[in-house]
């Protein structure tokens, strides 16, 4: 009778071990928590956006007429800023050629070259017509007469809880004053003379306003006495900021 052997297991047949059983029982498992955690996730997903779409839906529009209103109010001060400053830098200008005619000159900021153009100079001009007057962030007309350096009459704008407000202000040197560390400086004062947004900007009460000043301004140097118009600064103004230079 022929000696029976075993067959041989195939290298193709990884031989069954209890360790191999387990490793695949626990595989399956974890395949089987996998699947039910990602019916369960898409169950929950569905739902949320179910919920949660007629939510979005009233935040997207609540959203978009925030965008829109925020932009007309942009565009709306940057109008009503564009043409205060058109009046303001003529004004300015105008003020600037009078007082050159009694022989007091004055510094302005900016500088008229950028503005304007002369037709006969320098009582016949013109606006340049690629003048951007919303780029205007301030203005200035500063005295350079002697004993009255520093007079200024001064303009800006500065925003306050997404307003834009529009200041007017006369600025002049009182004195000088010693400092241990710093010095001989000189201490200037503010008074105010307008401040409002510029949405409630009113070009007669500026006009009004800028012609008071500047009446008192020219009567001081035509009499030659600085005080008149400091006197007037003191009774009929807010004194502002003061500072050192």
């Amino acid at each position: 009778m022929p000696w029976k052997t075993s067959p041989r297991p195939s290298a193709e047949t990884p031989k069954e071990t209890p360790a191999r059983k387990i490793k695949e029982r626990a595989n399956k498992c974890q395949t089987l928590i996998s699947t039910y955690k990602h019916h369960q996730f898409g169950m929950c997903m569905a739902k949320a956006e179910g919920k949660d779409a007629d939510w979005f839906t009233q935040l997207d529009e609540e959203l978009e007429k925030k965008v829109l209103e925020i932009t007309d109010n942009v565009v709306e001060q940057n109008t009503q800023r564009a043409t205060i400053n058109k009046s303001l830098l003529e004004d300015f200008f105008r003020i600037w050629t009078r007082f050159n005619k009694i022989n007091v000159h004055f510094n302005l900021v900016p500088e008229n070259s950028t503005f304007v153009n002369f037709v006969v100079y320098p009582e016949q001009w013109t606006f340049k017509q690629d003048f951007d007057f919303l780029l205007v962030d301030n203005a200035a007309l500063t005295d350079r007469s002697e004993g009255r350096v520093g007079d200024s009459l001064k303009a800006w704008y500065y925003a306050v809880d997404g307003k834009i407000h529009f200041k007017m202000a006369f600025e002049f040197c009182e004195g000088e004053h010693y400092y241990k560390y710093a010095g001989w400086k000189r201490i200037f004062s503010q008074y105010s003379l307008l401040d409002v947004p510029v949405a409630k900007f009113d070009e007669k009460k500026y006009h009004e306003m800028l012609g008071d000043i500047i009446k008192t301004w020219y009567e001081s140097h035509l009499r030659r006495d600085r005080e008149i118009i400091l006197k007037h600064l003191r009774e009929k103004y807010e004194k502002g900021d003061t500072f050192t230079q």
